[in-house]
């Protein structure tokens, strides 16, 4: 094992797998699958915070795009045309990246996240990552989510589902495409299109090749966003239109 891999699994990919050995220690009565909703609604709750600054800057920027395509219209020198958007975003305490940012944030957790539901060898637990003050559950992992699905196998009607759930997630994000011109935002609206309707599909491939675990994780991580969304969309809209 490589040394960012070993660092890796020490500061993330391990505490959230002892969490999730924990939840199902607690609640012996769960099944793996109720287990997997209630860890990623959990995780979700500790990034909801950043989620909700990087929704709120996503809206300012969508707002402010007439300001910004009229700086592009007023000056056409390239540099001074940073140099205006730039002082734009300073005079109205806008942070650009701040998006990017909050997602560069929570990768390293979804990555630790998909590393567990690939790697963790339920119903075995791996005791080796465990902390000691973390012991293996008593009783014998159940792997039917609600007696119908077994989480460590394939499910194509999960993994469909979760492709759904990312193409309403997605298509709630981005909201209704804008009607600035020119060469940038064709492409911009191109590369919006694009993406929402390869991304599903990829998430469908890959909750599907990996285990029904994974499409659970994702099904209940886009339900969470999707109300996120909405919730932030009717409290922060309106404040969003002052700038």
């Amino acid at each position: 094992m490589s040394l960012i891999s070993s660092v890796f699994t020490a500061i993330i990919s391990q505490p959230l797998y002892n969490g999730l050995v924990l939840l199902m220690k607690l609640i012996p009565s769960a099944d793996a699958g109720v287990i997997v909703i209630i860890f990623t609604i959990i995780v979700k709750l500790i990034l909801l915070p950043m989620s909700i600054h990087a929704s709120k800057a996503q809206l300012q920027m969508k707002h402010i795009e007439k300001d910004l395509n009229a700086i592009k219209e007023k000056y056409k020198d390239k540099e001074e045309q940073a140099r205006k958007t730039l002082e734009y975003y300073r005079e109205h305490g806008i942070n650009p990246f701040a998006s990017i940012f909050i997602l560069l944030i929570q990768l390293p957790i979804i990555i630790g996240l998909y590393r567990i539901f690939l790697h963790s060898g339920l119903p075995q637990i791996n005791t080796s990552l465990l902390y000691h003050f973390i012991s293996p559950p008593a009783a014998v992992i159940n792997m039917i989510f609600l007696g119908l699905v077994s989480i460590a196998s394939k499910s194509i009607i999960l993994a469909v589902i979760a492709g759904a759930t990312t193409f309403i997630q997605l298509q709630l994000a981005q909201g209704p495409q804008t009607d600035a011109k020119g060469t940038q935002a064709d492409i911009a609206r191109a590369m919006q299109t694009q993406m929402k309707f390869f991304f599903p599909i990829l998430v469908v491939f890959i909750s599907y090749t990996i285990s029904a675990a994974v499409a659970l994780y994702w099904i209940t991580s886009n339900v969470f966003a999707i109300i996120q969304e909405a919730y932030i969309r009717k409290r922060y809209h309106k404040a969003s239109l002052v700038v």
